[in-house]
């Protein structure tokens, strides 16, 4: 940041001429750039800490060989098989990296951290009776070692999402139109909070900065403070939350993260801000800023976007319901570019009928506003469950991991199509 214009470099040669040519190579991008700004850049003021911090492996895999990692697969291919539902096509993947960062500035900030982050992810395909339903690309994904994986079985989780697809080819029928009741699972509450919650409290969305890329936003600075959902709907953004897959201590501008709640009691409370974007409001950053690599600027990104459990059992939360369905899981979900009509189509799927669940129904399809989703909702469940993924932003894209989840949720008389 030089005089109110900023430049970017980078360099993977970690020589002294090499990391002074590209210091010199940002200086001169920042001179260049304030001279065309109307506005010059500025930070807001931070505290610094010099800090080190690694989430540690109990299973560390590193020590581990390609062939035992390969076993986790295969025991996802056994426990499919025991279901004995045909599924002609499934990609499984097994991943593992380590996330070893320095970050430094001329404030008196240096943090050194080391984060290992290990996935298993699988699509199967289920064929039954002449048709076809898919779990496309289903992720279990976090930070640590793999007595994590071990912890979470994702075989056990393919078993039941291959059974859950045969009886919805074998016993699915139509959903109910119209106004209905919706109970929503932590996936579909995770991802819903995702798309129009968390992308558009960014600030940067807010203020322009995506508008040629990912589009815009519904919400103003201006909004800090008015209702746009029930007192039951609280949104929280965590980076700390231990051993998830979008876990840090530190955003890649020193700053010293926390948990952020973008809507409290249904009132829009803060937004997702670096230093950049929160200078403009004359507040402090809230330690959003993430860069994908070395050579990528840190932009407002989320980490853990999820739903504030509740007080009602699941029980509770379907059994005054007289008719209506509860959404497990989605096929497919899209939303305007300004994040405010969107829409989510049921993969996993009951009618639900006089407080109990019933039988499978196929893609019901839940077409809503942000405002409407929110303010729908009269209870929120007590337990949470969290759902990785790769959230996208930027240009050169990048896509850094997150996961997406909470608490189950109950929507009272929403429009419901198939």
């Amino acid at each position: 940041l030089v005089d109110g214009g900023m430049g970017f470099a980078s360099t993977n040669v970690l020589t002294k001429e090499s990391v002074s040519e590209a210091v010199k190579k940002a200086v001169k991008l920042a001179k260049a750039a304030a001279k065309i700004r109307n506005k010059p850049i500025q930070f807001s003021e931070e505290s610094f800490h010099q800090v080190s911090y690694e989430v540690k492996m109990k299973k560390d895999f590193r020590d581990i060989s390609a062939e035992e990692k390969m076993d986790y697969l295969k025991l996802i291919e056994e426990k499919v098989k025991e279901t004995g539902v045909t599924t002609p096509m499934r990609f499984l993947r097994y991943g593992d990296f380590m996330w070893h960062k320095i970050f430094m500035n001329n404030e008196g900030a240096l943090v050194e951290s080391l984060i290992p982050r290990v996935s298993v992810t699988y699509n199967l395909v289920v064929f039954e009776e002449g048709q076809m339903e898919q779990a496309p690309f289903v992720q279990r994904a976090f930070s640590g070692g793999l007595e994590l994986i071990e912890k979470d079985q994702p075989w056990e989780w393919a078993a039941k999402d291959v059974k859950a697809l045969q009886k919805l080819i074998k016993e699915g029928q139509k959903p109910p139109e119209g106004k209905v009741d919706v109970v929503i699972s932590p996936e579909v509450a995770g991802i819903a909070v995702h798309e129009s919650v968390g992308h558009p409290y960014e600030l940067d969305r807010i203020m322009g900065r995506e508008a040629a890329q990912a589009g815009e936003s519904f919400v103003k600075p201006e909004m800090l403070g008015e209702r746009i959902g029930s007192e039951v709907v609280t949104v929280v953004e965590d980076p700390t939350v231990p051993n998830s897959w979008g876990f840090y201590l530190y955003d890649d501008e020193g700053v010293k993260a926390r948990p952020r709640y973008l809507i409290r009691n249904g009132i829009i409370n803060e937004f997702l801000m670096n230093r950049e974007y929160a200078s403009y409001l004359g507040l402090k950053s809230n330690a959003a800023a993430r860069a994908l690599n070395y050579n990528r600027e840190p932009i407002v990104r989320m980490a853990n976007t999820y739903l504030a459990p509740g007080d009602h059992s699941f029980e509770e939360l379907i059994e005054d319901v007289k008719l209506g369905v509860y959404m497990v899981s989605f096929n497919e979900w899209n939303i305007d570019d300004r994040r405010f009509q969107q829409r989510y189509i049921g993969r996993e799927a009951y009618l639900i009928e006089n407080g109990e669940i019933k039988h499978p129904v196929r893609k019901p399809i839940l077409e809503i506003t942000t405002k409407g989703l929110w303010s729908s909702v009269d209870a929120v469940g007590k337990e949470i469950e969290f759902y990785p993924g790769t959230c996208g932003k930027g240009e050169p894209g990048q896509g850094v991991p997150v996961w997406m989840g909470g608490a189950p949720a109950r929507l009272r008389e929403v429009v419901l199509r198939r």
